[in-house]
């Protein structure tokens, strides 16, 4: 099968197409036939070396995938030959073929191969974060910082569908107003406000009960202000890296709870929970088009340098995704 290879770390011109064999079908697993897979951050940091695969992943790039079945474990029961999944996976997703897990797994229904492509990495991570870990009520408020990437635009329609109150901040006025489309009821221009200062306005200056935060630098100290008492920091990133100062003191006065996950390294018994539970609450809002990814731009996967340099570029609104095409 043709895959994407990294010739030199770091350097986004240097990735190629090369032939490898099939992955090997192991107990309680799937072949899919990949036709779209997600490009995510964490594929530019494997990429750089920073990022490495865990032992049992494959060590080509790509979390996400959507494709038709095409092989499947004799223990396999709950899906078919042929059908049209979209999948989590530890890696291999830039590949004509790739390994999923039969629990990480959940059927395409009427979306798109692209859509579902751009499903898996930004609704397992945000539904673990927001919900299983954050336990976001009906009723409260968040402040999602990043509204318009993969993750804040996942996190604010998935915070709207469970009743909350959604505060988001931008980069531009366009970002605004797709922020706005997908239901944030408050919008902060980071470039022309204050978000600290937007935040307690909006809040009357009660603060957030929860914060998404995929930046971190400097907002880390600044989300401790704006969280309420009893407050919860959920940490999904760190784009702007560590702070380098942090005032504590709101922390344990508020007795806030600040917590941080990745996903990738997550056992398949973690990630199988999050699917179901997506399945059972979420698949139903999604299938009936009320919750629906955005799709940034396309490429084929002889394009992908072209991709990663468009993510690097960080001026994103929504998923880009790769076709098998």
């Amino acid at each position: 099968m043709t895959a994407v290879d990294i010739i030199e770390p770091s350097v986004s011109d240097e990735l190629q197409l090369i032939e490898i064999p099939l992955p090997k079908l192991l107990a309680g697993h799937l072949i899919v036939k990949v036709e779209a897979a997600g490009v995510n951050r964490p594929d530019i940091f494997q990429r750089k070396g920073s990022y490495p695969p865990p032992p049992d992943a494959s060590p080509i790039m790509g979390l996400e995938v959507s494709g038709t079945v095409v092989a499947k474990a004799d223990d396999v029961t709950q899906w078919n030959i042929g059908d049209r999944i979209c999948a989590l996976v530890a890696g291999g997703g830039y590949a004509e073929y790739c390994l999923v897990h039969q629990d990480i797994a959940l059927p395409l229904g009427n979306l798109s191969f692209e859509e579902g492509a751009a499903i898996p990495e930004n609704f397992f991570t945000v539904w673990a974060n927001m919900f299983q870990i954050g336990q976001l009520k009906q009723g409260e408020t968040v402040l999602i910082h990043g509204g318009t990437s993969g993750i804040g635009s996942v996190a604010i329609m998935l915070a709207k569908a469970f009743g909350a109150t959604v505060i988001t901040t931008v980069g531009s006025e366009e970002k605004a107003a797709v922020a706005k489309s997908l239901g944030a009821d408050c919008v902060i221009n980071y470039r022309t406000n204050d978000f600290v200062t937007a935040t307690q306005d909006f809040t009357s200056h009660k603060g957030v009960n929860m914060v998404v935060d995929i930046i971190g630098g400097d907002y880390v100290s600044k989300n401790y202000v704006v969280a309420a008492k009893f407050g919860r920091i959920i940490q999904i990133g760190m784009m702007k890296g560590n702070p380098t100062q942090l005032n504590m003191m709101p922390l344990m006065v508020k007795r806030l709870i600040h917590t941080g996950s990745t996903m990738r390294s997550r056992s398949n018994e973690e990630k199988a929970q999050i699917a179901r539970e997506l399945y059972q609450q979420v698949w139903d809002i999604v299938q009936s088009g009320k919750i629906k990814p955005i799709i940034n731009k396309i490429y084929t996967l002889n394009q992908v340098e072209s991709a990663h340099q468009h993510m690097e570029s960080g001026d994103l609104i929504g998923k880009i995704i790769l076709i098998n095409r």
